[in-house]
């Protein structure tokens, strides 16, 4: 039984009814028929457009056999193909399964085995195409959909690719079970209807997995439809309106699965979608469409306005702007807001959470060092990480857990997993903060960061807020090194902004009077480049896989010496 004694859960009001994904879509394209949906290197496509595309590659997909329950792996970049094919899938009654194109063979084969995806559409980028049509001929996938990206581009931008390209074209052997995207679109007829409920499976979505192999968390169509709804509230009111939204995380990572592609569906919006993010290729895509809204993380933010510095480049297009995948330095965010004019704020989710949970609002209060408030919906809970069935009062930290629409139904054939993520049937995040009088939440640190230096909890995050005050600290990571008095102590990694100057020494004497002698890092390393996810978020894994290879060295040199 749950003790509430002294504890508090904070929630707001749900808004819009569950429903499916293909409705949403339906629905926009009745209303917004021949208004651009996206842009994409400069060749766009309408509601109107999308809307018969999707239909058609629905058609296509139930003649290559899918199902009502059937998982159809998406390997895309961003590009058309990705929009299209989503929509098709679950409107043929699919699952959609997100694949990172950079996945190595081992982790592509385990996401195949692992969600049974029995059709994959890929690109036609060599390197890609090779890999997928290797990886899916060994795991017995029944097809597989090329999407040839010259297909994509603007009629010259299309015949240049071709050309200048040619030998980074993958090339799909021409059999029953491969086919081209445009084979699929040459279907007949509506696709056949098919009974699936909002509260149904609709994406499998894969953690990062950094512990132990990636799981897949089930998102309904209820999930994914209602953080859709919220991010509405939270950009700009209830009412569609004409955002332009630049979409230069991937698709297939479900912060811009639902920042990028089912806000800018929900809304009337359009997308400018990149294929990759390429900081000069980014400024130029700002320059020529002018976007209106930029969901990203803490990293491009501080690229562009370094560049935006330097290169005097027109930022002023953009007024609304939310973070996400890392926490959001406040120098980062003063920087930016003063070179755009626009508004920064900051949000929080996970993966099992579709994916935002708390967002600070654009219009209103924002708290320093806030994750924001509850999503329409959404309750907040903090727990004793010790007894999760214990909720703490305001003001303490513990475990983050929520409650929700946009929460998941657990992990994908793994009932252990899924009963140890919940806590009264709220969802445990792993994260550790707290909750104000107003509501606003306050994250301290990932659980699994946490160090434990002499009996103490240390926080990686208030280190790296404190370097991040230093004007020549760029970037800054902060991860549990072995050592042998304390246990575990802390090491800083930083990265220095370009022309300035800093030493090792210099950067721990600053933080002494900002943190604690038990948080003052044992070390403090300055590199050129830090180790960063796909979608450009500072990545702790690798450096703690460093750290513990060298220690392992060094013992065994002293065992041996």
């Amino acid at each position: 039984m749950q003790d509430t004694s002294g504890g508090k859960a904070i929630g707001a009001p749900l808004l819009g009814e569950p429903r499916l994904l293909g409705d949403m879509l339906d629905t926009s394209v009745r209303r917004f028929g021949s208004r651009n949906v996206l842009d994409f290197m400069g060749r766009t496509l309408t509601y109107a457009e999308l809307g018969e595309s999707v239909d058609r590659a629905a058609r296509g997909l139930q003649d290559l056999g899918v199902a009502k329950g059937t998982r159809v792996a998406l390997c895309l970049p961003n590009t058309p193909y990705y929009p299209i094919l989503f929509f098709a899938i679950l409107k043929a009654g699919g699952i959609v399964v997100n694949v990172n194109p950079l996945y190595v063979e081992r982790e592509l084969a385990h996401l195949l085995e692992d969600s049974g995806a029995t059709i994959i559409a890929t690109c036609d980028i060599a390197e890609i195409h090779a890999r997928v049509l290797k990886v899916a001929g060994q795991m017995g996938v029944k097809h597989v959909i090329t999407c040839p990206i010259a297909g994509a581009l603007p009629t010259l931008k299309s015949i240049a690719y071709r050309i200048f390209k040619r030998a980074e074209i993958g090339h799909a052997p021409r059999d029953a079970r491969h086919c081209t995207f445009d084979s699929l679109l040459k279907a007949k007829g509506a696709p056949t209807p098919v009974s699936v409920s909002p509260n149904e499976v609709a994406v499998l979505q894969y953690t990062g997995g950094t512990t132990g192999e990636p799981k897949a968390a089930m998102l309904s169509h209820a999930n994914l439809v209602s953080n859709a709804d919220a991010m509405m509230v939270f950009v700009g009111g209830e009412q569609p309106h004409q955002d332009r939204v630049l979409g230069a995380l991937p698709l297939f990572h479900v912060f811009a699965l639902t920042t990028v592609l089912t806000y800018s569906i929900r809304a009337g919006a359009e997308m400018i979608l990149m294929p990759r993010f390429e900081l000069g290729q980014l400024l130029k895509t700002i320059d020529r469409t002018k976007p209106s809204y930029f969901p990203a993380v803490p990293t491009i933010y501080a690229a562009i306005t370094t560049a935006a510095e330097t290169q005097k480049i027109d930022l002023s297009s953009i007024h609304a702007c939310i973070s996400g995948g890392a926490p959001l330095p406040a120098e980062v965010r003063t920087a930016f807001e003063a070179a755009t004019g626009a508004k920064l704020v900051e949000g929080y989710g996970l993966s099992e959470a579709s994916p935002i949970i708390t967002c600070n609002p654009i219009d209103g209060v924002n708290k320093p060092g806030s994750a924001g408030l509850p999503f329409p919906g959404t309750t907040i809970e903090i727990r004793d990480r010790e007894d999760p069935t214990r909720l703490l009062p305001i003001g303490e930290n513990g475990e983050i857990c929520a409650r929700g629409p946009q929460i998941t139904q657990g992990y994908w054939h793994k009932p252990a997993a899924t009963a140890a993520l919940f806590a009264d049937g709220a969802l445990r995040t792993g994260d550790v903060g707290h909750l104000d009088e107003d509501g606003y939440l306050f994250i301290v640190d990932r659980i699994k960061d946490l160090i434990l230096a002499g009996g103490y909890n240390v926080y990686p995050r208030v280190i790296e807020e404190a370097l991040y005050e230093h004007p020549a600290v760029l970037e800054a990571v902060v991860i549990g090194v072995p050592d042998k008095y304390r246990g575990q102590a802390p090491k800083a990694f930083v990265v220095l902004a370009e022309g300035a100057v800093a030493t090792p020494l210099e950067l721990r004497d600053f933080l002494r009077d900002k943190i604690s002698k038990i948080e003052l890092p044992r070390e403090v390393e300055i590199r050129d480049t830090l180790p960063k996810t796909l979608i450009g978020k500072l990545s702790k894994k690798e450096l703690v896989a460093e750290e513990a290879a060298k220690a392992a060295a060094s013992e065994a040199r002293g065992v041996n010496a």
